[in-house]
């Protein structure tokens, strides 16, 4: 059986135009302040499998951050960066 998906245009737009994120920043400043990543888990509080995602550039959630930037004693914009598919910072 044949199963069509109606995807309607501005889902396409949204795709095509889809920032990626980046957590470059993160791991620079943890390399700055001396911090491992099994130390940032306790610090944050935070899973293996966060620390993981992060890993993977994937998303992670909001209260996630806010822990990582509460523990770090720093702003979102310090550990997250925002890119386009292009690799261009917007």
């Amino acid at each position: 059986m044949l199963h069509l998906v109606y995807l309607p245009r501005y889902a396409l737009e949204m795709e095509r135009d889809m920032m990626v994120i980046s957590y470059r920043k993160l791991w620079k400043l943890l390399i700055d302040k001396g911090i491992k990543r099994t130390e940032l888990k306790s610090l944050a509080g935070v899973s293996t499998n966060v620390i993981a995602k992060l890993g993977k550039n994937e998303t992670v959630a909001m209260e996630t951050l806010a822990k990582i930037c509460t523990a770090l004693n720093c702003d979102i914009a310090d550990v997250v960066e925002m890119t386009g598919d292009n690799g261009n910072k917007n």
